[in-house]
């Protein structure tokens, strides 16, 4: 058994790389071999957001507060709230952040596949983030 205590592992800021606007990450877990799950609580401040990216074996998140956007390649970006949980797909390219306004938390909970667990891509234009 292990137990990782609150405030034992150091926040980090989401790099300019994989985010726009500002975002902070507190890592989780990362489960040992055989195991290959890792977790993340990321808080997106107003606008802030992922750049467009694919999981290579998917992605859940759980909103646990605020108020944010989803958007797949192809469909319209949606609203997400405390309590929803969204699934992107294996390769399913995507992103997510805070709405205009308001911060928005998840749980980012994704699984490794050959050490990697995320493809960062391009950003996401203001134009299809106001979509």
């Amino acid at each position: 058994m292990e137990i990782k205590r609150c405030g034992s592992q150091p926040s980090n800021q989401g790099p300019a790389d994989w985010f726009t606007g500002t975002v902070r990450i507190d890592p989780l877990f990362q489960a040992g071999a055989p195991a290959r799950v890792a977790g993340a609580s990321v808080t997106f401040e107003p606008g802030a957001r992922t750049v467009w990216h694919t999981h290579p074996l998917g992605q859940t998140l759980v909103v646990t507060a605020g108020f944010g956007r989803v958007q797949r390649e192809g469909g319209a970006v949606e609203e997400i709230r405390p309590g929803d949980v969204v699934w992107f797909p294996p390769g399913e390219k995507h992103w997510h952040g805070a709405s205009p306004a308001t911060a928005m938390t998840h749980l980012a909970i994704q699984e490794q596949l050959d050490g990697k667990v995320v493809d960062w891509l391009e950003p996401v234009s203001d134009e299809q983030y106001a979509a």
